[in-house]
């Protein structure tokens, strides 16, 4: 499931550096979530979907490592980015 293109500018212009940044650690992590929560109200309809469930286990697994990352680069970083996105630790 992909996100419509006014959703992820939305996205993008939220957590973004500067003008042309797409693609920081910030920006990746918010995009990533930003699926996780589609695919999870789309398996609140359809629980019998386990394809799609093996690509919302990888997005996650993608995402706690982008996490991982900014955390050992920048604490303080991590930690707004953390607040912003609305996500537990």
């Amino acid at each position: 499931m992909t996100l419509a293109k006014e959703r992820k500018q939305g996205v993008v212009a939220n957590f973004k550096k500067h003008d042309t940044d797409t693609g920081s650690p910030e920006v990746q992590v918010a995009l990533i979530t930003e699926r996780i929560t589609s695919l999870t109200d789309h398996f609140k309809k359809h629980k019998k979907d386990h394809h799609s469930r093996r690509g919302l286990l990888m997005l996650v697994n993608k995402r706690r490592q982008l996490l991982h990352y900014i955390q050992k680069c920048d604490e303080a970083r991590y930690k707004s980015l953390i607040e912003k996105l609305g996500l537990r630790k």
